[in-house]
């Protein structure tokens, strides 16, 4: 029966990775802390050779749940070594006391430095083998090499055989849980899939360490492997062989996922919660150099420390070619993976060179970062990263703008100094850069065309020229189709903060535009109007004055005209005006009647009282009256 989620929210569970080199009785040790074999494969016991990832798991006498993920030993299977160190957050680093510390002991232990794991046990195997002198140099040895790696970890010596300090390593590792920082149950769930098999009736289940977060039965999550995403939904949860409806970290768990395929699970594919982690294939990092102590041509590899331009990226239980690009400085590099991965800003990662099995640490500085285009922006981008001490603002400052659920997904808060604009972030230096362009437009502009109502939304956001990625396909650009147009809100924006104004969809100057060259022309047909407010000038009239559809358009826009159907043209307050003569007549009124009552022509008279129509003042009863609406 499963178990309940408040039962299993207060089980502490921990998973630990073994690492050493081959032979050293690691998958020896697993099966007598545990009592299960972690080896498999028919092979892996013909050959007493761990090939493949293994587990077990087992109760500490604190009561404490540990699961153990066994690695392969042999150089030739470094890649499954490194999808089992993956996901691990602390190692019982394994040293046979007969053959003390090996080649593979040393590239086990860059390894580890290079992941960041900085807990863990190291066990001195197979005493019975070894008299109690060379046990001790066998063990100052392996802490010496563990301390120049910057790791300090109690050491144990055992004999699986007589059973010979197997209590005082269980003691151990209650004491390296205790050490453990606790996981996170309300983080965002990554799972690297380390296995993946079809249980029939039941369907496809794939396996993996969850280290953060808490999985349910009936979650929605994505599955991605390779270059291919679907959303899946959890069927059933196990972990250490128990079905349960909730699974936190850190634990072991096997999950079945509903109508999936089981070739799109297998090892590297990675389950992960929606919309949590920006997905990308490029990244720019932080390179750290880890001296694996294996030669390379005769010299120690430490005089190589530039990585090769070609090399592997192992992350999770990944491992993809990838291209490097270094940034200049030989510390950054920008690195391109064979296929997308769900990365935040600080995730660690192994880059390694298949050629002569170097090792870099590479640490998460950006994702999908803007491309490289002018000369010296790699140098440019280099010293950017290196100066960063705040990623958010970093990304910001390169980007000009960027959306908070993108921030979200790279797993960092919003940085200080950021302008809000319509849902965005945006850096105040490019918000001024921006705003000095816009005016430029718009001066332009009106030069040029001194009675426009201004440019339109669409084409001063053009104007702007934003970078691409702020701009929609459809712009030639390349915003994700999730985000929203940041140009209309940052058009807006800048007209508001420098003065300007928009109306209907245009940005212009405060006060209109202004008349120009045609204010002596409308201060005319002004005084003429006031003198007679009904007596408004005809076509002809209105040409001979200079007065076309573009001024006449200018004047309507300004308040200084009201202008009607057919260029007629009234003061503003000509409507109020007709209506206090309309409503003094008998009501219902005639065409003829308000003609006459304003003094004016039919010409002006039809469009005016259409107009009274439109704005519900007067009602039309039929073709011939009207009435006042009261």
């Amino acid at each position: 029966m499963p178990v309940g989620p408040d039962r299993e929210a207060a089980r502490v569970k921990r998973v630990l990775a073994t690492a050493g080199h081959v032979d050293h009785g690691k998958s020896t040790l697993v099966r007598a802390l545990t009592g299960r074999d972690p080896d498999r494969l028919d092979q892996e016991k013909a050959r007493g050779l761990t090939i493949e990832l293994g587990f077990a798991w087992t109760t500490l006498p604190s009561g404490v749940d540990v699961a153990l993920v066994d690695v392969p030993g042999h150089q030739r299977f470094i890649g499954t070594t490194l999808a089992g160190l993956g996901p691990a957050s602390a190692v019982v680093f394994v040293v046979a006391a007969d053959q003390g510390w090996q080649a593979q002991s040393s590239e086990h232990l860059a390894a580890v430095r290079a992941l960041g794991i900085r807990e863990g046990v190291l066990v001195l195997t197979r005493c019975d083998l070894a008299d109690s002198d060379r046990q001790r140099a066998v063990q100052e040895e392996a802490q010496r090499q563990l301390s120049a790696a910057g790791l300090t970890l109690p050491a144990c010596p055992v004999s699986v055989v007589t059973g010979k300090g197997m209590d005082a390593l269980r003691a151990a590792l209650d004491d390296l849980v205790d050490r453990m920082p606790a996981p996170d149950p309300g983080a965002p769930v990554r799972l690297w899939c380390d296995r993946s098999f079809t249980v029939p009736g039941a369907g496809t289940v794939v396996t993996g360490t969850l280290g953060a977060g808490t999985l349910r039965t009936g979650d929605h999550l994505t599955l991605l492997s390779g270059d291919r995403s679907r959303e899946v939904v959890v069927r059933g949860l196990h972990s250490e062989d128990v079905a349960h409806d909730v699974v936190g970290p850190v634990s072991r768990v096997a999950v079945n996922l509903r109508r999936t395929e089981t070739e799109l699970a297998g090892r590297a594919s990675v389950l992960f919660t929606p919309d949590s982690y920006a997905v990308a294939q490029v990244i720019d990092v932080a390179l750290t150099s880890v001296d694996t102590g294996l030669p390379r041509s005769g010299r120690p590899d430490r005089h190589r420390p530039a990585p090769p331009e070609q090399a592997v990226v192992h992350v999770g239980t990944a491992g993809l070619p990838a291209h490097v690009r270094p940034l200049g400085d030989g510390q950054h590099a920008r690195v391109t993976v064979s296929a997308p991965v769900p990365w935040h800003v600080g995730d660690l990662a192994i880059l390694r060179d298949p050629g002569d099995r170097r090792l870099w640490s590479i640490r998460v500085l950006d994702v999908d970062p803007l491309p490289l285009r002018r000369r010296g922006a790699a140098a440019r981008r280099a010293v950017a990263l290196a100066e960063s001490r705040d990623p958010a603002g970093t990304r910001l400052r390169s980007r000009s703008a960027e959306h908070p659920d993108v921030l979200a997904r790279l797993g960092l808060p919003e940085p200080a100094g950021g302008t809000q604009v319509g849902g965005w972030l945006v850096d105040p230096a490019a918000l001024e850069d921006w705003g000095e362009r816009l005016a430029g437009l718009l001066r332009d502009h009106h030069a040029q065309h001194p009675l426009s109502h201004g440019i339109p939304l669409a084409e001063a956001a053009r104007g702007l020229n934003l970078p691409e990625h702020l701009r929609p396909a459809a712009a030639g650009g390349s915003l994700p189709r999730e985000l929203p147009d940041p140009a209309p809100h940052l058009v807006r924006h800048l007209a508001r903060t420098a003065g300007l104004a928009t109306t209907d969809g245009r940005v212009h100057s405060a006060d209109g535009g202004g008349l120009g060259s045609a204010e002596a022309a409308v201060a005319s047909v002004e005084e003429r109007l006031r003198a007679d407010p009904f007596a408004a000038p005809d076509r002809d009239d209105l040409a001979a004055l200079g007065l076309g559809a573009t001024e006449l358009a200018a004047a309507a826009r300004t308040g200084r005209l009201l202008r009607l159907a057919d260029d007629i043209v009234l003061l503003p307050d000509g409507p109020a005006r007709a209506m206090r003569e309309l409503a003094a007549l008998e009501q219902p009124f005639t065409l003829s009647a308000a003609r006459q009552a304003l003094r004016t022509t039919r010409r002006v008279a039809v469009p005016l009282l259409e107009h009274l129509d439109e704005r519900g003042w007067t009602r039309r009863l039929d073709g011939q009256l009207r009435q006042v609406v009261r």
